[in-house]
């Protein structure tokens, strides 16, 4: 398992990250239920920038869901490392797609069932070989890796973008492209990781006895926190709003996870202590993901009829099949004519002239 296995507490951490992933899924469905209440009374929509949701109590249990789910999240990111942790979270496409079709009466074909199959075998085989991250103890030592200049850059990139995203992308293209909203939720959500690992360690600290309430990197962690989350959430309700639950669950799961696989590898250096062999399968298990998201987004209006099966594998006509195919064969070895009909009147005309 890329050595984490050896880690003290990682069982409980991805217990709680299993739990996290069934809230989080459900949260989804109970807040897009509340969003089409409100579309049907008539009410300001999320994405049109109207916030009539927060008189909903239905949009208040799926953010109870979510909470909840978040904090069994963020002490998952306490005691086990995020690539290990994040990639769990496709559970929640899987909660959500079979909650949506219940629920919400939004499509879930063939195609979109196979894609969540193949999005859990990815994040297991992830699982299994999940990198080991640099042992964090300390908030001095997490002082330490925020200060890297790498880190510095990724966060800066990941502000302007947003900000982009925000103000020149979302007026444009924000009604039509799923990619706007999500991809502003995803790349903060990644910041949002980092102040969740922080705060985990402070809050160890602060359980063993140690003098934490005095550290000003606690606090600064807790505000950002609050920031990323709030902004997580507004950008969420717009998708939502806007796209199916089934669509937004998925992408959303890629995105983010791509971006805290980017985040986790700067901050953390998880990637520079794998061996081969884990580093391949760590990214075929992503990608596995990905094409199971790939099934859910692009087959997702396809309705799969019976006529789409193959011939021989219709229950009503693979008899008729092999029968056809029996008497094609029989005809053939038998060297009979391609128009018999035309060949017996040609015949008992000829008989008819030599009487």
């Amino acid at each position: 398992m890329g050595g984490a296995g050896t880690r003290p507490g990682l069982g409980g951490g991805l217990g709680l990250a299993l739990a996290s992933s069934a809230f989080i899924g459900a949260s989804f469905v109970l807040k897009k239920k509340a969003l089409l209440r409100l579309c049907r009374c008539g009410r300001a929509r999320a994405g049109q920038g109207g916030h009539a949701y927060l008189q909903e109590w239905l949009w208040w249990a799926g953010l109870l869901c979510m909470g909840v789910g978040e904090a069994a999240n963020f002490a998952a990111y306490a005691f086990a490392p995020a690539m290990l942790v994040t990639p769990l979270g496709a559970l929640s496409v899987l909660v959500s797609a079979v909650l949506s079709s219940t629920f919400l009466n939004e499509q879930l074909n063939v195609h979109g069932k196979i894609g969540c199959i193949l999005s859990v075998l990815g994040s297991t085989v992830m699982v299994i070989h999940a990198p080991q991250e640099e042992e964090v103890s300390s908030l001095e030592s997490m002082a330490e890796k925020l200060k890297d200049p790498g880190f510095i850059g990724f966060a800066v990139c990941v502000l302007v973008s947003s900000f982009l995203l925000i103000v020149v992308a979302g007026p444009r293209y924000g009604q039509s492209s799923i990619l706007v909203y999500v991809l502003v939720c995803s790349a903060i959500g990644s910041l949002s990781v980092s102040c969740v690992k922080g705060l985990g360690i402070a809050l160890k600290e602060l359980f063993s006895g140690k003098p934490v309430l005095k550290e000003p990197l606690g606090w600064v962690l807790l505000v950002c926190l609050v920031i990323c989350i709030s902004i997580q959430i507004n950008y969420l309700n717009k998708a939502l709003d806007i796209f199916n639950a089934s669509l937004v669950t998925p992408v959303y799961y890629v995105l983010f996870t791509t971006a805290v696989m980017v985040c986790s590898a700067i901050l953390f250096k998880e990637w520079q202590h794998m061996v081969l062999d884990n580093i391949i399968s760590t990214i075929s298990g992503f990608l596995t993901i990905v094409s199971g998201i790939f099934l859910l987004h692009a087959f997702r209006d396809v309705p799969f009829t019976p006529d789409l099966v193959p011939l021989f594998l219709q229950r009503g006509r693979a008899d008729l099949n092999t029968s056809w195919r029996s008497a094609d064969r029989h005809q053939s070895c038998q060297h009979g004519p391609l128009l018999p009909s035309e060949d017996k009147g040609s015949q008992s005309t000829g008989e008819g002239e030599s009487v």
